[in-house]
Order: structure tokens, then sequence, then C-alpha cells
């Protein structure tokens, strides 16, 4: 079974590169994987809400999704799992960019880019919601087309991202109620 989702994986990938890859498709999948490098994009993004007190709680929440994200994917799973990369062992298979330096499963850049778009997609208005998960997908499909992750490991890092992202708006939206509740009560006593 394992042997068959392998083999599947490195149709798919040696598929991109003989049939979908060409020089503008080529450049645009570069610049869109680069965004994703050490997750700058989405904390910037995480950043700039935070400047904003409409869009601090957001902000607030991105970042949480954004740290579990990372703790998860990249310090725990890749350590353990320790997947080589597909251009490691799929014969023929050429990488767009520099060879990144650690394991492949799960994509560290979908899982980053799920964590805050989805958090943005849960919280913000949807031209701002639907914006940012487009350009989460693109992210996670680029890592496919420039040759450094497997599907499986773009699909692990996606709901990681998910997950944390869900788990990070519950939890702001429960902190934001025991402090509502909090100032309630002490408006209360000072009433009394």
């Amino acid at each position: 079974m394992i042997n068959a989702i392998v083999s599947l994986e490195g149709e798919i990938l040696t598929y991109i590169q003989t049939v979908i890859r060409s020089a503008p498709l080529d450049l645009f999948m570069k610049i869109i994987t680069t965004l994703g490098d050490a997750g700058i994009l989405w904390i910037l993004a995480c950043l700039v809400m935070l400047i904003f007190k409409k869009t601090r709680i957001v902000g607030i929440a991105g970042a949480i999704s954004l740290i579990a994200e990372f703790l998860c994917v990249n310090v725990v799973l890749k350590n353990i799992i320790q997947r080589a990369r597909p251009y490691e062992v799929i014969e023929g298979l050429n990488i767009l960019i520099a060879t990144p330096h650690d394991y492949s499963f799960p994509s560290g850049h979908a899982g980053s880019a799920f964590a805050v778009a989805i958090v943005m997609l849960l919280m913000l208005p949807k031209r701002w919601g639907i914006p940012a998960l487009i350009m989460a997908s693109l992210m996670a499909l680029s890592r496919l087309y420039v040759g450094v992750h497997f599907p499986t490991d773009v699909i692990a890092g996606a709901l990681i991202g998910m997950g944390t992202a869900f788990f990070s708006v519950f939890l702001v939206d429960r902190l934001k109620l025991e402090t509502t509740n909090l100032r309630k009560k002490a408006a209360e006593v000072d009433h009394t």
C-alpha cells in the first residue's frame, strides 16, 4: 500500500515536471514558493494585523497558529519521520530552487500558509480571507511544482496548519469570552 502511494506520488511529480512546467510558470511558482520561506509572508501578515486594533485579535490567533504549526511540523514531525525529499529518491526529478536542508514530511510551507490563511478566513471578512486561502493553496502547490515535496507532505502540512488554525481561533475566542466575563464581574462589584 505504502509503495503504491509513493509510486503514485512519483508519477504525479514526474507529470508536473514533464507536462506542466513552463518558463513563465516556473518563474511564478518560484516567487510564490519563496514568499513562504521561513514563513515570512505569514509572519508579516500577523505583524500587520497586530498593528491595527480592529485586527489585533486576528493577528494574535494567527501568531498562535503559526507557532503551534512550526513546533508540530518543523520541530517534532520532520525530525521523527525523517522522510527524504522527492528529488533524492525519484530518478530524473529536477528541482527549481535551492536544495532544502531539512526533511520532507510534512511541508512547512503548506503548514504555515494554512495556519494563518484559515485564521484569516474564519475571523476576517471574506475579501481578506479568500485571497489568503488562495495564496495558501498556491504556496502549497508550488512545493510540488518546484519538486521539493511529495503530495502527501503538502496535504499533511495543510491539514496540520488547518488544525492549528481552528485550535487558535477556539483559544482566542475562549480567552476573549473569559476576559469579557471578568470585566462584567468587575463592573458588577464596582456597582455594589
